[in-house]
């Protein structure tokens, strides 16, 4: 085997847009002779679904024989260097940066979202994992624009993100609709947001206004900790009778649910990313500048912003979209494939640092 890589990010937790980071970088060394070891939440099930050895992200004494083991410490993508959450976001992987160097090895980021980053510890833990870096790649303008501010003296390159890399899926001819009746299915991919009880009824009250337009509401469960809940007490509001995608175990199966659905209304980024990714078109909500950031970058329309946002006033937004929706749809694929090969120069330039 080539050289062995250590990949860290949010990856075995119970998140299907990081899974789908994960499952596009592994797509995107296909051939490439690297051993891989994923630091992962539920090692068992990653290498279950995945068949990548694995190892327990919160276990230090794993993670330091895996580091020593390790030619290069790889974070594979995703918003990790945040303290929107929690500051700990930043101090988990500076802390990974950190034992890396420490341990003589090669440190990559690749398709990485930076920030936002407010709290004064965040800012320095960041900059300071960022600037022991031997290669930094980030997904967007806008976390390049975020490193130069933090003082990161290396001039990050911009690509896609990682997610891209998943291959579109074969969908069976007898699956090819998802109607109910005569009506045609929305996916809704909500997350929490502000006073969760508020987010519960904005979506509930959205659901309504969907079946109203003769469109049946579909929830799409994209975090099984965060969004799972919120889409019971969603449902709940609508006396349980709004259908649901919840519990699918990779991207891959969610993919084959959202490419049978005419369009989906996504506050979760890698929603709106798994949706480009089948060409069905998004309508973004922006409760982040990363979702801003990847409708510019897919060529979709500017998100509304999510603060003080209502229900009518997203379902106005959506059917002016929908109304788009097939050129919106010929757009997205268009600029899929430029997307997938601006998501290849990860792979190109981690070859470049680490040799395979």
């Amino acid at each position: 085997m080539g050289s062995k890589l250590l990949i860290a990010g949010y990856f075995g937790c119970g998140n299907l847009g990081d899974d789908a980071i994960l499952l596009g970088f592994l797509k995107g060394i296909e051939g490439l002779r690297y051993d891989v070891n994923v630091l992962s939440g539920y090692p068992e099930e990653t290498y279950r679904l995945y068949g990548t050895k694995a190892t327990p992200r919160r276990e230090n004494a794993a993670v330091t024989a895996a580091i020593q083991e390790c030619d290069a410490l790889v974070f594979a993508g995703g918003s990790i260097f945040q303290d929107v959450s929690s500051v700990g976001s930043v101090s988990y992987y500076a802390g990974l940066v950190s034992k890396a160097k420490k341990a003589g090895k090669k440190v990559v980021m690749l398709g990485q979202g930076v920030g936002p980053l407010n709290n004064f510890l965040g800012k320095r833990m960041a900059a300071g994992a960022f600037n022991q870096a031997d290669l930094i790649v980030v997904r967007d303008q806008a976390s390049s624009q975020t490193l130069r501010n933090l003082g990161v003296k290396v001039t990050p390159r911009v690509a896609g993100d990682l997610a891209y890399l998943l291959p579109k899926p074969s969908l069976a001819e007898d699956a090819m609709s998802f109607q109910v009746g005569n009506m045609k299915s929305i996916g809704i991919a909500p997350r929490p947001f502000g006073k969760n009880k508020e987010t519960i009824q904005l979506f509930g009250e959205l659901c309504k206004l969907v079946f109203q337009a003769n469109l049946m509401p579909v929830l799409v469960e994209m975090d099984r900790e965060l969004d799972g809940p919120m889409i019971v007490e969603i449902e709940k509001t609508q006396g349980g009778k709004v259908p649901s995608i919840r519990k699918a175990h990779t991207p891959m199966q969610l993919q084959q649910r959202i490419m049978r659905m005419d369009a989906l209304i996504a506050m979760r980024l890698h929603a709106g990313i798994l949706a480009a990714t089948v060409d069905v078109p998004p309508y973004m909500l922006a409760y982040d500048p990363k979702v801003t950031a990847f409708a510019a970058s897919a060529n979709l329309p500017s998100p509304p912003g999510m603060q003080g946002m209502t229900p009518q006033r997203i379902m106005d937004g959506f059917m002016l979209f929908y109304k788009e929706r097939d050129k919106i749809a010929a757009q997205l694929a268009r600029r899929r494939d430029e997307m997938v090969k601006l998501s290849q120069q990860n792979i190109q330039y981690l070859t470049e640092v680490v040799k395979v």
